[in-house]
C-alpha cells in the first residue's frame, strides 16, 4: 500500500462520518481475553474563535462479531476543543477494560441541539449553539477499524480538525454546523511536526500583520502526494496548525501516523473557507503558500521544519 491510500485509510472526511441509527445490534462470539483502551480527544485550531464547546455523554464501541459496548459518562463532558491543540488532549476513556481483538467502529455520542447551547461556539464574546444535524440522536461514527491487544494497551487519539469542521450556512443564526472532518490516529505509531516561521516571511507579507496574540498564518500538511492547495473540499490539507503572532511563530503539529508528508505556510488562513473555491466563491479569499517542504515523520519521533 502506497503512503497515499496509507493516510486515506487513516483519514475519516465529511463524506465518510456515518450517522448511525440508535438500535443496537450485536450477536455472535468475541474474544475470552480482555484488553485495555485509552480513548484521547485533541483539535487542529479555528482561527476565528475563541472557544469551540461540545457535550459529549458517552462513546460505543462494536467489536468485530461481539456485542456492542456502552460507555455512558456519569454526567454529560462539556470539552473546550479549541483548547486541546499543540499536542493537547482530553480522555474520553482511560483505561477501560473492553474485550480483546478487532473493534468495527466506534462512536461518538453528542449533545448538540440546534437553538440549545449545551454545544456552542464563541465569537467576539458571543456564544452561538453548535448544531449536528442527527447529533443528538445518532451522534458522531468512526468506521476505522482498530484492534485491542489482549493484555495489553491500545491507546487511541481522535483529531478534530475545527477549520473544516464549523460552518455557518446562511439562514440559520445564531447556529453554527458542526461537520465533524476527524482522523483516528494510533499513539504506538503516530510522530510530530514542529517549527517556526522566520520573522523574514512574517514581515515581508501585509497578510501576516495582526494584534498580538492573533494567528499570523497557518502550516498546512499535506500526503506526500498531493497537491499543495487550500480548503476547498479537493485535495484539502490533512491538517494545518495556526501560528501565532507572538513575535516567537512556532508552530506545532501533533498526532501524524508516521510516513512521508508535504508541509507549507500561508498567511491566508484566516481567509481560506472549507467547502468554498476561491474561483468561484468571492467569500473565499485566493490563498498563496510560501515556501514547500517535504517531511518524515516517525513513530514516537519529533521532527524539525523551520520555515
Amino acid at each position: 500500500m502506497n503512503n497515499a491510500s496509507a493516510h486515506l485509510t487513516n483519514w475519516v472526511s465529511v463524506a465518510s462520518i456515518t450517522l448511525l441509527l440508535t438500535a443496537c445490534g450485536g450477536g455472535g462470539g468475541s474474544s475470552s481475553g480482555t484488553g485495555t483502551l485509552n480513548l484521547g480527544i485533541t483539535d487542529a485550531a479555528i482561527d476565528n474563535a475563541e472557544s469551540v464547546v461540545v457535550e459529549f455523554t458517552g462513546v460505543e464501541l462494536q467489536p468485530a462479531g461481539g456485542n456492542r459496548i456502552v460507555h455512558d459518562f456519569p454526567t454529560a463532558r462539556q470539552i473546550d476543543l479549541r483548547a486541546l491543540t499543540g499536542g493537547t488532549t482530553e480522555l474520553l476513556l482511560d483505561g477501560v477494560v473492553v474485550p480483546a481483538g478487532r473493534m468495527s467502529w466506534l462512536r461518538l455520542k453528542v449533545n448538540a441541539e440546534r437553538d440549545v447551547t449545551d454545544s456552542y461556539i464563541m465569537i467576539d464574546g458571543s456564544m452561538h449553539p453548535l448544531w449536528i444535524p442527527s447529533g443528538e440522536t445518532t451522534g458522531l461514527k468512526l468506521n476505522r477499524g482498530f484492534d485491542v491487544p489482549e493484555g495489553g494497551v491500545a491507546s487511541f487519539t481522535i483529531d478534530f480538525d475545527l477549520r473544516r469542521s464549523v460552518h455557518k450556512p446562511n439562514g440559520l443564526d445564531p447556529n453554527h454546523i458542526l461537520r465533524p472532518t476527524l482522523r483516528l490516529v494510533d499513539g504506538n505509531t503516530d510522530g510530530a511536526l514542529t517549527g517556526t516561521i522566520s520573522e523574514t516571511i512574517i514581515m515581508a507579507d501585509a497578510d501576516c500583520a495582526g494584534d498580538p496574540g492573533d494567528p499570523v498564518g497557518a502550516v498546512y500538511v499535506f500526503d506526500i502526494a498531493d497537491a499543495v492547495d487550500d480548503l476547498d473540499g479537493t485535495g484539502d490539507p490533512i491538517t494545518s496548525a495556526l501560528v501565532p503572532n507572538d513575535g516567537v511563530y512556532a508552530y506545532t503539529v501533533a498526532f501524524l501516523p508516521e510516513g512521508e508528508y508535504k508541509v507549507a505556510f500561508t498567511c491566508d488562513a484566516d481567509i481560506d473557507e472549507p467547502d468554498k473555491d476561491a474561483d468561484t466563491d468571492p467569500t473565499d479569499g485566493p490563498v498563496d503558500f510560501v515556501e514547500e517542504y517535504s517531511v518524515t515523520i516517525v513513530a514516537g519521533k519529533t521532527t524539525a521544519q523551520n520555515f
